[in-house]
């Protein structure tokens, strides 16, 4: 089977795929390596760093676009305080997710153009080729910017950066592809018209729930982005004294709001972790959360101005914002109409009140636990080690804030369940123009 641009006869360049795919992951390297590297030599160019020589500048580079690819830096000869006598050593592993964006932004221009390119049944060769190239580049820097000061273990360097840049690739390509199974060459209808009547209704109750989850969890994540942001404008005059306070300059606080905006998809998970009640740490013995905040000494970032302080009187209100995300994801349940447990727990067991009690509540808890492992997920990505002194702990606890998020998530998921055909209800009624009397005597 091809994939959708082969049926208009496009077989892309005149090359073969495993080529093609070297080509396309070698630029993707490139030109992520070129914006990573040019806001540091704009920092060069106005004498912002002690070492002048360009090697220097070059390491520095390579090993910035390992970190955005999550490569772990280990950290050596780094003093862990200002009055430490003895040098220390720390983990640098905390990853700009936003600056992790652009190599997987190109490996899904390069999946979709491998796409085009190949038929189903070849589009391993062109991603094989991608991989080894991408793979390559990677321990090449890995091997080339590792100091004394700087370890990296080129292992590491080879395989990790597979990760974001094989998923951009992936997703691409399925883009391209329009299906999956038109990706992978399954024809997952026909497999599907094999299975019982039972099966299907079973696997369209387990999809559509999956999606609810991930409906929940996306809704918990905008609503924390949402959070974030009204925390920002209301500590403005906050983050503006620090920026004052560093006296950067123009450029130097160019470069400080693009590494703020590279850890600005990580703030949004901190904030969703914040507003389940797990919390979020920020050095070791330092925890932030909707009923309280302690934390000791943080570094000069303009952005953790905007970090709430002491006793909060309405933080519990917070708490809500996962419910919510709940709430969404239970009335879109149910305009799935897919509720086949409830169904055949209906025709074993006589007593409607039970069986609805009990398909909802397993419902909560299904799609919460979905949206919890999501949100583990994602706390788990974002968090990480600065490598120096307490802050070897920053960001949320995966397994709590993955517990705390699948129980709020799931309470609301059986509020929306329960109150979604009263939504439904009032939705057709402002359709039609009707108040209620009127709606019942037309439906009587």
């Amino acid at each position: 089977m091809k994939l959708r641009a082969d049926q208009t006869g496009n077989r892309g360049l005149p090359m073969p795929l495993w080529l093609q795919g070297g080509l396309e992951a070698a630029q993707a390297a490139f030109i992520s390596a070129i914006v990573v590297v040019l806001p540091l030599v704009g920092v060069w160019a106005t004498d912002g760093f002690q070492d002048r020589a360009v090697d220097t500048l070059a390491r520095l580079g390579g090993q910035a676009w390992l970190l955005i690819h999550g490569v772990p830096l280990e950290l050596a000869h780094v003093n862990v305080g200002a009055a430490a006598a003895q040098p220390g050593s720390g983990l640098l592993s905390l990853i700009p997710l936003g600056l992790t964006l652009i190599p997987f932004l190109l490996a899904w221009r390069a999946g979709r153009r491998l796409a085009r390119a190949s038929y189903t049944d070849q589009l391993w060769q062109a991603f094989l080729g991608a991989f080894v190239v991408y793979a390559a580049f990677g321990a090449a820097t890995g091997f080339v910017c590792r100091t004394p000061e700087v370890v990296i273990n080129l292992w590491l360097a080879m395989s990790i950066p597979l990760v974001s840049f094989g998923l951009g690739m992936i997703v691409g390509a399925r883009r391209e592809a329009g299906s999956w199974s038109r990706l992978i060459g399954v024809d997952a209808v026909a497999w599907l018209s094999k299975t019982s009547q039972h099966s299907r209704w079973a696997g369209s109750y387990v999809g559509s729930a999956l999606k609810a989850g991930f409906v929940a969890a996306m809704a918990a994540v905008c609503l924390a982005a949402v959070l974030l942001a009204v925390t920002i404008v209301w500590h403005w005059t906050d983050i503006i004294a620090v920026y004052e306070g560093l006296q950067a300059g123009a450029l130097g606080g160019a470069v400080l709001t693009i590494a703020q905006l590279g850890f600005l998809p990580n703030l949004v998970i901190f904030a969703l972790s914040w507003s389940s009640g797990a919390g979020f740490s920020l050095g070791i013995g330092s925890t932030a959360g909707p009923l309280g905040t302690s934390v000791g000494p943080l570094p000069a970032v303009p952005i953790l101005g905007s970090l709430p302080a002491g006793q909060l009187d309405f933080g519990a209100m917070a708490l809500a914002l996962p419910v919510v995300a709940g709430i969404l994801a239970g009335w879109w349940f149910l305009r799935e109409g897919e509720n086949h447990f409830d169904e055949w727990l209906s025709i074993k067991i006589k007593a409607r009140w039970f069986t609805a009690t009990v398909s909802t509540l397993f419902l909560g808890a299904f799609i919460g636990s979905v949206a919890g492992l999501l949100g583990g997920a994602l706390a788990w990505v974002a968090r990480g080690s600065a490598g120096i002194g307490r802050l070897t702990e920053i960001g949320p606890h995966p397994l709590w804030t993955a517990v705390w998020l699948a129980a709020e998530v799931g309470i609301g998921v059986v509020i929306g369940y329960a109150v979604g055909p009263w939504l439904e209800r009032r939705q057709k009624l402002r359709e039609a123009n009707l108040d209620e009397a009127a709606y019942d005597d037309e439906h009587a």
